[in-house]
């Protein structure tokens, strides 16, 4: 994929990796956890994997660290995923292009239609963490085919 990246678009590629999590990583996770707040496998995920950085696939793909998931968390709260506010979901990436995903307490995946995450306006992408890791996957493979990023 970066080989052909910078002829493509006159710039060097950026990060595009898939980092291991280290001790801070699986602190933050094991935190989540003791919190209630996220699906357990959300925390199993952040016990092996610290964060996606895929940021030459399209507007980029990103799975932020469990240790931002929690200061955001701590910063403003839960993201309201209902209309009568009684559903809440945490922001765990983002697609570069200013849109952020959020999974529920359930496991569900969002997107955010906007950028606001005041109100935000959702889609539902994914029915669990697996499903939409998968739709990932095939947003790189088809990006390595084809150059087009895919639907997430």
């Amino acid at each position: 994929m970066t080989d052909e990246f910078e002829r493509r678009h006159g710039f060097p590629p950026g990060a595009n990796e898939v980092r291991l999590a280290d001790h801070d990583d699986q602190a933050a996770a094991r935190t989540l956890a003791q919190v209630g707040i996220v699906p357990a496998d959300l925390v199993t995920f952040y016990g092996t994997i610290g964060d996606v950085t895929w940021a030459d696939v399209g507007n980029g793909y990103f799975v932020d660290p469990a240790g931002d998931v929690l200061l955001r968390f701590k910063q403003y709260g839960t993201v309201d995923l209902s209309a009568d506010r009684k559903a809440g979901g945490l922001v765990i990436g983002s697609n570069g292009g200013g849109l952020a995903y959020v999974a529920s307490f359930d496991g569900v995946m969002y997107r955010t239609r906007t950028a606001s995450l005041d109100e935000p306006e959702l889609d539902r992408v994914a029915d669990d963490l697996r499903q939409f890791l998968e739709l990932l996957e095939r947003s790189l493979t088809r990006f390595i085919a084809n150059g087009e990023p895919g639907c997430l």
